[in-house]
């Protein structure tokens, strides 16, 4: 009986990783990316890898990375990822709902551990929640996607202390890339987001000679969301 235990639990965790490879894939490079552009801010290596390893929220820590070159405060950065993470409740409160059979002792973890990219993943393999040891499943595609990001930004500090500075810097795209990348799908799918946007990026340039960079991010990014809420309710209309 333990032997096909194990075999079920070896089953569901090599199910979990072949689901969860795509978001590895994904991961590295731009965890890479990430490393880089913390060290070139000022960040020590054990900085930058304690921030992937304690906060894990890949656009917040580029804007922390951000932030921080900008000599933002530490209120103001914890402020600003507050509210660009804020969508993270709504998102475990729909994990928790899918996994809501399963015991504390795997829910805790496991929402702990939720990202954009798990939690759509997670959320295509719905049947799964079904299938004996199926948090074993949940768990792997979650381990490995953390696991990746936080080895990436590891190598990613490491290199920025190899390679030539001039491609260091150019890597600085790929902050913008990243909230492009995250932009782009909620546009196509509502055409008032790009709307929301552009009033959060005025907000940001007309507060920023008076606040500051850091405090001027927290201020377009709470008043364009409010913005949002309008906008986005009129276009359902």
């Amino acid at each position: 009986m333990d032997k096909q235990k194990r075999s079920l639990k070896r089953i569901q965790i090599r199910d979990g990783f072949i689901a969860g490879s795509p978001i590895v894939i994904g991961y590295i490079p731009i965890a890479i990316a990430y490393g880089v552009l913390a060290k070139q801010a000022g960040m020590s290596l054990f900085e930058l890898t304690g921030m992937s390893i304690l906060v894990y929220a890949g656009a917040s820590q580029f804007m922390g990375a951000g932030m921080i070159g900008l000599g933002a405060s530490a209120l103001e950065i914890i402020v600003a990822t507050f509210v660009l993470n804020f969508r993270h409740f709504v998102l475990s409160l729909s994990f928790v709902n899918q996994i809501k059979q399963y015991p504390l002792k795997w829910k805790l973890p496991l929402v702990l551990g939720l990202t954009d990219e798990t939690f759509s993943v997670s959320s295509i393999y719905k049947k799964q929640v079904d299938h004996r040891y199926g948090a074993y499943f949940y768990g792997t595609i979650i381990l490995t996607s953390y696991l990746s990001w936080v080895i990436g930004s590891l190598l990613g500090g490491v290199l920025g202390d190899v390679i030539p500075e001039r491609l260091s810097q150019s890597m600085g795209v790929a902050l913008y890339a990243m909230f492009i990348g995250l932009l782009i799908p909620s546009v196509r799918k509502y055409k008032r987001v790009a709307v929301i946007s552009v009033v959060a990026m005025l907000i940001n340039y007309l507060v920023t000679p008076y606040i500051g960079q850091g405090w001027g991010i927290v201020v377009g990014t709470i008043l364009g969301g409010l913005a949002g809420v309008f906008i986005l309710e009129e276009d359902k209309v």
